[in-house]
């Protein structure tokens, strides 16, 4: 096998990272799952993440109703000051037809933000900070890729923010409305061949009707350079809905710092069904540079250097004219 591809699919990252710290020479991207990864994108880096849908819902219990239409979810994030910090804003915007199954069908059309949200992520935790240091081993594929006991650590990130609900919104319970808090714990687990673990636990719209709680697992694996699949479930508890979702798909990398994905979610009860299918982009525009490792050679160091060995030649000259002048008076002298 390859051994530069094996290290470059390490690199890929789609829905949680794979990447061994912050900043990757790829685009690190949480699409096209709904999970959060622990790592930021990267100082001075400006990532935008945007998918439309298509949503199909049905309910058969009474009241029986069904949804139909689309929407898009979209984030944009960059990474602040330092490596662990990231901002974000993200969201999903729909627009649907609710047609209640009556004798009299009855057509809600409805179009608001499903979520809108501002907040920050700090990486508090990253197990693999030094494993820049290990070096590969150049002649066993074996050795490179097996089990390593430390990837049960987890990385972890907090994050914290506001959502913001419109008044009159009718995919929030009634009296929802205005700022509300929001936070999150997110894990990620790295392992050899390819694989990702992210777990995200998440506290929503805290202390309104509709406070919820959330959990979401996303398992990815990259097998090419190119190429990356995930698996992903979550689940939603609170008074005003409740459910479990499942979610899969797959994302291609196009270059660099440009991403395209496609996944489809659906979950097994009917109070309602639920199926939509999505595609969707990332892109990133990398302002990133490496911070500067004092190694004794900026030009400050340089010139302080030179201006040593100035004053130390000066004063050698100094001396062996002190000395020239000292046997000459010896000379007269005598």
């Amino acid at each position: 096998m390859n051994l530069n591809k094996t290290l470059l699919a390490a690199l890929f990252i789609c829905c949680s990272t794979l990447s061994y710290g912050q900043y990757t020479d790829v685009i690190n991207s949480n699409r096209p799952g709904v999970s959060r990864s622990a790592f930021s994108v990267g100082t001075n880096v400006a990532q935008f993440e945007v998918g439309p849908y298509m949503v199909k819902e049905e309910r058969e219990p009474s009241p029986s109703y069904s949804v139909s239409g689309w929407g898009v979810d979209f984030a944009a994030r960059y990474g602040l000051l330092w490596e662990p910090l990231e901002i974000n804003i993200e969201g999903t915007f729909q627009r649907d037809t609710k047609t209640f199954d009556s004798e009299f069908a009855v057509d809600d059309k409805r179009g608001n933000f499903k979520f809108l949200a501002l907040g920050a992520k700090y990486l508090v935790y990253d197990p693999y900070k030094h494993a820049g240091e290990e070096k590969p081993n150049l002649y066993s594929w074996k050795a490179n890729n097996r089990f390593k006991w430390k990837s049960l650590i987890p990385a972890v990130a907090v994050y914290l923010g506001a959502n913001y609900d419109l008044e009159d919104n009718p995919y929030v319970t009634a009296g929802v409305e205005g700022v509300s808090p929001k936070i999150m714990i997110a894990t990620q687990h790295n392992f050899s061949g390819g694989w990702v673990f992210v777990m995200n636990f998440i506290k929503d719209r805290i202390g309104t009707d509709q406070s919820d709680f959330q959990y979401i697992l996303t398992l990815t694996h990259s097998f090419n350079p190119k190429w990356v699949i995930f698996a992903e479930t979550q689940g939603i508890k609170s008074d005003f809905y409740a459910d479990n979702l499942l979610r899969g798909g797959a994302a291609y990398l196009l270059g660099k710092d440009f991403q395209i994905d496609a996944a489809v979610t659906t979950n097994f009860k009917d109070t309602p069904s639920v199926f939509n299918a999505t595609i969707g982009a990332s892109y990133r525009l990398d302002f990133h540079k490496d911070k500067e490792i004092d190694n004794g050679n900026s030009k400050k160091d340089v010139a302080k250097r030179g201006k040593k060995v100035k004053n130390k030649k000066n004063k050698d000259n100094n001396n062996q004219e002190n000395v020239i002048k000292r046997n000459q008076k010896k000379e007269i002298d005598f």
